[in-house]
């Protein structure tokens, strides 16, 4: 391939989703959630308003 087929391209998405969750741990830059039998990390960022727990 060539390396102008190698470009990828962008894809952003401005959209709010609400999930119910138990709060497994809370670190510094991250939050644990439980959602079903799956836990996930989500990044908290300095400018998170609509965090609530």
């Amino acid at each position: 391939m060539k390396a102008e087929n190698q470009k990828k391209d962008n894809l952003s998405v401005d959209s709010t989703i609400s999930l119910k969750g138990i709060v497994k741990a809370i670190f510094k830059d991250t939050i644990h959630v439980q959602i079903g039998g799956k836990v996930i990390s989500l990044p908290i960022n300095q400018d998170t308003k609509n965090l609530s727990l």
